[in-house]
């Protein structure tokens, strides 16, 4: 019999299902996500351009992330150049990018800079709870380094993934962030992990949007609670 970790409480959900039939369910919903949302490279970059790249992108459209990121690293080449850098001249240079949170996210990036060459030799850590040591890294960001800089298998959730996690009853419609990844780490194949991430993102793009979701297009309708009224909107938190 397949058993949950003790912390993860089947009672929170809106709907019966055992956890047997939940960790089954969830095998049917990777496999079909894997085939609809394929692709061959996972890695954005090396962990110091991928961290950059999370503290730009917090509360940004990933349109204007990636400009932003790009405009950067032609200006900055390196991370000896970028903790050089005064803070108010890299807030500066985020805020004539039209970046939100430019003072905060100048800030965090010149000193997490500084941190990583003083403390850490240069080298991004691949430790969960060292990253999340540098200023404005929490436990998404961090787990995005681990995926998509270092490689490891690790499920960022983001804004997508925790909507669309509730919407299918893989986690509880009211649960935090870090539990949803509890249930998605325990309910997903370890080598599943880092996919899961980004074909929840395309998915949340094209299909499963937070606002009118092409429920009659998904190929997870068969699949998922909210397709069938089981899981609403107003569940969601």
């Amino acid at each position: 019999m397949v058993t949950a970790s003790k912390s993860l409480d089947l009672s929170a959900f809106t709907f019966e299902e055992s956890w047997e039939e939940k960790k089954e369910r969830a095998k049917k919903i990777v496999e079909i996500l894997m085939k609809t949302y394929p692709r061959e490279k996972l890695l954005i970059g090396d962990p110091y351009r991928t961290l950059v790249h999370c503290i730009i992108s917090q509360r940004m459209r990933d349109e204007v992330t990636y400009r932003v990121w790009e405009e950067l690293f032609k200006r900055y080449k390196d991370i000896e150049t970028i903790a050089a850098t005064p803070v108010e001249e890299m807030q500066g240079f985020l805020r004539k990018q039209g970046v939100g949170l430019w003072k905060t996210k100048g800030e965090w990036i010149v000193k997490a800079s500084r941190i990583i060459l003083e403390k850490y030799g240069g080298k991004v850590p691949d430790d969960i709870n060292e990253l999340m040591k540098l200023p404005g890294i929490g436990r998404k960001c961090a787990n995005i380094v681990l995926a998509y800089g270092f490689g490891k298998q690790a499920i960022p959730v983001d804004t997508h993934v925790n909507r669309i996690s509730k919407r299918l009853g893989l986690a509880p419609p009211r649960v935090v962030p870090e539990k949803v990844e509890e249930y998605l780490t325990e309910l997903i194949p370890r080598d599943k992990w880092i996919y899961v991430n980004h074909a929840m993102v395309d998915h949340g793009r094209s299909i499963c949007r937070p606002i009118r979701p092409k429920c009659g297009e998904c190929p997870l309708k068969e699949l998922c609670p909210y397709a069938r009224g089981l899981v609403g909107d107003e569940d969601i938190k």
